[in-house]
């Protein structure tokens, strides 16, 4: 093992921007990449930084229907626009070279999980993937090309026969679980806002998976204005537990900031400690499952100063083995650079002032009056059995 973590990037990754307007901003991973070489965090001798180019027709279409890719060229080389590909949307606008940008990001993540595969990396990130939302033949929710399928599909190509893929973006993972509802080697797991108050409006308790991969689908809809402690809560009570019964080679997850009680997309109330908690819960998990091999992804998160950085930073760090504390303060350099360039009043520590990273486990019993905790129960009294399971503490 050369390296503890792999870093996807390069000023290119930039280039995916829809523009001045639009939520998701590129400045979101500058401003990410400042903070963690101002930290120290990926200049040292056990992380590398890798830029990467852009993915091939071949590459794109073991999940991207060919017409699909021909369309997205299209809308990038100032053709028409294809709505019913969702191109041209306001979510999805066409930009110049959309296709290359989407496509080198997309390239990007396969990299990562290539270098974990072939035990180059322990751990490997691409924050400027994670574009959970798109569709074999349509962009979606600000995701042209979905970056994880892909890369998923192509280690199950080279041999992987089980791969996990855990979502923490407060939007529902469609896209990914999409791709592999009926395939029974591929576990996706999400934890997002229900789906019937948020975007993309799926991702309930009972969808499970299809007939011939029961179980592998596991969905935890949570209510508007979920806590941190409630979140965690949630996470703790499903994941490891079904983690431990499919047994994966290999862990993907998305972390996705926008959970965050600051982002304007959601209304889930998740600290900066909380999510970092997660982070730290899913690396655990790859230690303890599949010696270690995960790829660590960006996604959603619109508090492009306040929050997204301080997430990231956190997944990166803890990604590389030298994990920062939330009561740690901003580098000044860093804080200089956004007062003074973006005449913003930066964040002044790696979390949100205190708040707290606890929460009570499941195993203490659950409360049949609280919202958070009936959606619990739903998700493992659906899933549980198909994966064998015990669900006696639901009942």
């Amino acid at each position: 093992m050369s390296i503890v973590s792999q870093v996807s990037w390069s000023a290119e990754l930039l280039a995916y921007d829809f523009g001045p307007t639009h939520p998701m901003s590129p400045l979101r991973l500058d401003m990410t990449m400042r903070l963690l070489r101002e930290l120290g965090v990926v200049t040292g001798p056990m992380v590398r930084l890798v830029g990467s180019g852009v993915a091939g027709r071949d590459l794109l279409e073991i999940v991207h229907e060919p017409a699909y890719v021909d369309a997205v060229i299209d809308a990038s080389r100032g053709g028409v626009v294809d709505e019913v590909r969702g191109l041209g949307t306001d979510d999805t606008p066409g930009f110049a070279l959309m296709h290359e940008a989407a496509a080198r990001m997309t390239q990007a993540t396969v990299d990562a999980a290539d270098a974990v595969w072939r035990g180059d990396a322990l751990h490997a990130v691409n924050l400027s993937g994670g574009m959970h939302h798109a569709m074999p033949g349509a962009a979606s929710g600000f995701c042209v090309y979905n970056d994880a399928a892909v890369a998923i599909r192509r280690l199950l190509d080279q041999g992987a026969s089980r791969v996990m893929y855990v979502d923490v973006d407060a939007h529902h993972g469609d896209g990914v679980e999409a791709v592999f509802w009926d395939d029974p080697r591929v576990l996706t797991v999400s934890i997002h806002q229900s789906g019937a108050t948020l975007f993309p409006g799926t991702g309930f308790a009972t969808d499970v998976g299809g007939p011939r991969a029961l179980g592998t689908a596991v969905n935890v809809a949570l209510p508007p204005r979920t806590g941190s402690a409630q979140w965690l809560r949630a996470l703790d009570a499903v994941l490891p537990e079904v983690a431990r019964a499919f047994g994966p080679d290999v862990i993907f997850s998305q972390h996705g900031c926008d959970a965050h009680a600051l982002d304007v997309l959601s209304d889930l109330r998740v600290s900066v400690a909380a999510q970092r908690r997660a982070a730290m819960m899913i690396h655990d998990l790859a230690h303890e499952l599949c010696q270690g091999r995960w790829v660590a992804l960006g996604g959603g998160g619109y508090s492009v100063i306040d929050v997204v950085p301080l997430v990231w930073a956190h997944v990166v760090a803890i990604a590389s083995h030298v994990p920062l504390e939330c009561d740690q303060p901003t580098p000044p350099q860093w804080r200089a650079f956004i007062e003074v360039m973006l005449d913003h009043e930066p964040p002044l520590t790696l979390g949100d002032g205190g708040e707290s990273d606890q929460f009570t486990a499941w195993s203490a019993g659950w409360d049949p009056a609280d919202e958070v905790d009936r959606a619990i129960r739903a998700t493992r009294l659906a899933v549980f059995p198909h994966v064998g399971v015990d669900t006696s503490l639901d009942l």
